[in-house]
């Protein structure tokens, strides 16, 4: 005897409404862009210049390129890493709570720490538990919103101290 009708057809069964369909994996994956965003707030580069022989001030790189930047970097780095791994966790555990094939885990190598997972993710369990697995869309958003705004607002005071150290501005 073959797999049921409706897998047959490609539809997923839907799910008991007391299985849970959230769990830590998706949390702690939708809430990683926030990290960035802390030390973006605590990284405050003091751009230092040195003059050229020609009387020229030039941005010292070792001014920009600290701890901070390199801590910042890993950080984002950390983002894209653990979304694929938590990714893989949060993948099996829908399997083992009875969803038929979940959105696959590989889609968190995607741009975004895991956006496109996340999103996927919704939608396929949002058909086998309606009205349910939409939360976790929203913080991740809410996420990396908040990290291109306090990245926009950080890039504007840095230009700022940049340009005021080259002698432009006010």
């Amino acid at each position: 005897m073959g797999p049921p009708a409706s897998q047959q057809l490609g539809r997923r069964p839907p799910i008991s409404p007391e299985t849970p369909v959230y769990n830590p994996f998706i949390w702690i994956m939708a809430g990683m862009p926030l990290l960035p965003v802390i030390l973006m707030l605590a990284w405050n580069p003091k751009f230092r210049f040195v003059t050229t022989r020609a009387g020229d001030p030039v941005p010292d790189p070792a001014s920009i390129f600290d701890a901070g930047y390199f801590l910042l970097l890993g950080a984002l780095a950390l983002v894209y890493v653990g979304s694929v791994a938590l990714a893989f966790f949060d993948y099996r555990s829908l399997r083992g709570k009875g969803v038929v094939r979940p959105f696959h885990w590989a889609w968190a190598f995607m741009y975004m720490g895991g956006l496109v997972y996340v999103i996927g993710r919704a939608v396929v369990v949002n058909k086998v538990a309606s009205g349910r697995g939409w939360w976790p869309v929203g913080l991740l958003v809410a996420g990396w919103l908040t990290y291109i705004v306090v990245g926009s607002a950080k890039s504007m005071q840095w230009v700022q101290s940049f340009n005021s150290g080259m002698g432009y501005g006010s």
